[in-house]
C-alpha cells in the first residue's frame, strides 16, 4: 500500500504555436483517501468555474447563456467522474497499485489534467533508473 500521494492539476492551451502548461493547484495527500478527495474537489471547482449555475446571485440575469450542443462538455465530464462511484474505485485501485492516475478533458482551446502518483513509486523509479550495471 502506498501511503503518501502527489496530485497536480494543470490547465494547457497553444500560445504562439506551442503547449503551455498552466498549473492550477499542487497538493501532497497523506492518505489515499485525501488524494482522491482533492482530485474530485478540483475537477468540481473547474467545472463550477467553466459552467456555473444561472441562479448564481454573482451573475447578473442574461449574462449567462447557453453553448452550443457541439461544443464539448469538459465541466460534464469532470461532474461525471467525481460522481462514478466505479471510476472512482478504480483510481483508488490505480493508486494503491503505484499507477499513475490521469483524468483529462479538452474543449477547442484548453485540456484540463489531473495527475496523481504515489510518492513511493517516485522514489522507486528514481532508484531503479539510478542503478549501474557492474562492469566485468
Amino acid at each position: 500500500m502506498h501511503d503518501e500521494f502527489l496530485c497536480h492539476v494543470t490547465a494547457y492551451g497553444v500560445c504562439d504555436g506551442r503547449r503551455i502548461g498552466v498549473p492550477l493547484g499542487t497538493y501532497r495527500a497523506p492518505t489515499l483517501a485525501l488524494a482522491l478527495w482533492w482530485l474530485r474537489d478540483r475537477a468540481s471547482w473547474i467545472a463550477e468555474r467553466l459552467d456555473p449555475s444561472p441562479d448564481d446571485d454573482r451573475f447578473p440575469p442574461g449574462a449567462l447563456v447557453p453553448v452550443a450542443d457541439t461544443v464539448p462538455d469538459v465541466p460534464g465530464v469532470l461532474r461525471a467522474w467525481c460522481a462514478d462511484v466505479g471510476r472512482q474505485e478504480q483510481a483508488a485501485d490505480e493508486l494503491a497499485d503505484g499507477r499513475l492516475l490521469r483524468i483529462a478533458a479538452s474543449d477547442d482551446t484548453t485540456e484540463y489534467e489531473l495527475l496523481a502518483e504515489s510518492v513511493d513509486a517516485l522514489r522507486m523509479q528514481r532508484t531503479t533508473v539510478g542503478l549501474v550495471e557492474p562492469v566485468a
